[in-house]
């Protein structure tokens, strides 16, 4: 089975990552990435010492992978899944969003329609099933690029100024095809084994060049990573800032300087209607963002408990307003985690596997996009200028006549003054900091923009249902013969 020192060792493998102007070495020894990948390291430490949660035996390998590689073929199997994927996000709080299960369960969800892909291309059917095979019993950790860098927002991909911006095919011969351009958000890029390229935007008449689906090791010739501000280095402390400091998964543009790919590692190539297709006529995209929410009900679990203790730390807990909030973040806390179960329950079979229902999935999406903001502010509010008025730092301990100030200055009913500079240093961290900035951006655009996951939610909803009771009512009662007017007369104008 998998550990966290086999994952460790085998992100030394010469990738390339750029951050602050030159490369940055090895991933797992930087300042900037080291606590993250470490963390992401611990996930495998822990399905180890927990395999009967955590795992399944692979059917081609025998060997203990991650539950999220598994087809589950039962709600009870789906059931299994989710307290695994519960458990592993218990772990980092929720604050890893693209943790190794979230990709794993979208290849599985391909993999649970191979008609799909072999209606296609057989050939690549078989690339993808062989590559599943391979993903799963490596128990890779996979991280995906499926969005177009923005440009010209106005302008199809191919006709931006740059050919080249979106990563495209360049040429291909008998070995396979060269991949040139970027791609993004390369989410969790740095501690990932492998990444999947694809595109979940629309494509269109022209783009067919971008119209691929493959996958490499982050460490393929040409392929580089461009990382964005790494919190945990702004962040050396794990007691002033004890998410950043160890969950900063990190975000990065991919840029592919004329990869090449070979065919074994193709999965779609020229086809812009397969890329939809991919997504959308298989589980995957029910799948994946399956896992999406089952992790946000644990982060908001979390969140609910940082909401109730700034009250109890504050003495405001027994206020009658205080109470109303609370009551409110409950509520909304526990609609997702009954919309989790409520996919479960109403699922559906599909080649004999189990499949969450996919309107409820798609109706936790929009509603949770907007709701985290909402939580959010509702704790800033709860906590008001506790957040702002805290120490420079945990050094100030260190000076006796600082730390007699801070005793007289940082009082609680219930807690001593360290554990109420403590616990604040954490929700600052949580809701505040840019840390958590960069969190309630993701929460509410990872599933894409509003208009689209409201479009899911269209186009999955049971219409034909609701019609035919609105009919049933209607031909429950007579209708109005109107004077003078015929059986075939045409209907009066709006």
């Amino acid at each position: 089975m998998k550990t966290g020192s086999d994952h460790l060792a085998a992100l030394r493998d010469g990738r390339t990552v750029y951050f602050q102007g030159k490369e940055a070495g090895d991933v797992t020894t930087h300042p900037a990435f080291r606590n993250a990948v470490a963390s992401a390291a611990a996930l495998y430490d822990f399905q180890a010492a927990n395999p009967e949660l955590m795992t399944v035996t692979s059917p081609t390998s025998g060997k203990r992978v991650n539950r999220a590689w598994a087809l589950p073929d039962s709600y009870d199997a789906l059931v299994a899944r989710r307290q695994a994927m519960e458990a592993w996000a218990g772990t980092h709080y929720g604050f890893m969003g693209r943790s190794p299960d979230h990709v794993a369960s979208c290849f599985a969800g391909m993999a649970m329609a191979p008609e799909v892909f072999d209606a296609y291309d057989p050939t690549r059917a078989g690339a993808l099933r062989d590559y599943f095979s391979y993903a799963r019993d490596n128990d890779l950790f996979l991280t995906y690029v499926i969005i177009n860098p923005q440009a010209d927002r106005s302008k199809a991909t191919h006709a931006q100024a740059d050919e080249y911006l979106t990563a495209g095919i360049v040429d291909e011969d008998s070995t396979g095809l060269t991949l040139r351009g970027a791609k993004m958000l390369a989410t969790s890029s740095i501690m990932a084994n492998e990444v999947f390229v694809s595109c979940i935007q629309p494509l269109g008449p022209g783009d067919e060049k971008y119209a691929v689906s493959l996958a490499l090791p982050m460490n393929a010739p040409g392929l580089k990573l461009l990382s964005r501000k790494s919190y945990e280095l702004a962040a050396p402390s794990v007691y002033d800032n004890p998410l950043a400091s160890r969950f900063d998964e990190n975000d990065a543009v991919i840029f592919f300087d004329d990869v090449k790919v070979p065919w074994d590692r193709v999965f779609i190539a020229g086809d812009t209607a397969m890329m939809m297709k991919q997504f959308h006529a298989t589980p995957a995209h029910v799948l994946q963002n399956y896992q999406c929410q089952v992790r946000l009900a644990v982060k908001l679990r979390f969140l609910m408990g940082v909401a109730r203790r700034i009250a109890e730390i504050n003495g405001t807990i027994a206020l009658p307003p205080v109470r109303e909030t609370l009551g409110q973040l409950a509520a909304e806390a526990a609609m997702v985690d009954g919309l989790v179960h409520g996919m479960e329950a109403k699922g559906t079979f599909r080649n004999g596997y189990y499949i969450p229902d996919a309107h409820l999935l798609y109706s936790a999406q929009v509603l949770t996009q907007q709701l985290y903001t909402r939580i959010i502010a509702s704790l800033r509010n709860l906590a008001g200028g506790g957040l702002i008025m805290l120490p420079s730092g945990v050094e100030d301990f260190a000076n006796p006549e600082i730390a007699r100030l801070i005793g007289k200055t940082q009082q609680s009913p219930t807690a001593s003054s360290e554990e109420r500079v403590r616990f604040f240093k954490l929700a600052w961290d949580a809701i505040g900091s840019e840390f958590a900035s960069r969190h309630t951006q993701y929460e509410m655009f990872y599933a894409g923009a509003g208009f689209v996951t409201k479009g899911h939610s269209f186009r999955t909803y049971d219409w034909a249902g609701a019609g035919a009771m609105v009919d049933r009512m209607l031909s429950s009662y007579p209708a109005v013969a109107l004077a003078g007017a015929s059986d075939d007369a045409a209907p009066v104008p709006a």
